[in-house]
């Protein structure tokens, strides 16, 4: 699954569970800064989203992980199959 896909699927997942509009999210929005502004709360949904779709686990990842879509699939990438 290219870098591209995984961003896509990432999008949707955050569209759907986080009722973000699409037009307002890019793959290089700040997630948890003046962008987007989700929360901790979000960030649960998140975690839970990324094990869903990927079966990665993020639960004590590293914050800047969260940064963005970008970080998000970055990190995707680097645990998949672990």
């Amino acid at each position: 699954m290219s870098n591209t896909e995984i961003c896509e699927k990432i999008k949707g997942m955050l569209v759907e569970n986080l009722r973000i509009p699409a037009d307002e999210l890019e793959f290089d929005s700040e997630l948890f800064g003046d962008d987007i502004g989700l929360d901790s709360i979000d960030s649960i949904e998140i975690i839970a989203g990324i094990d869903s779709l990927f079966g990665v686990q993020m639960t004590g990842a590293a914050r800047e992980n969260f940064k963005s879509i970008e970080t998000l699939a970055k990190y995707v990438e680097e645990h998949q199959g672990e």
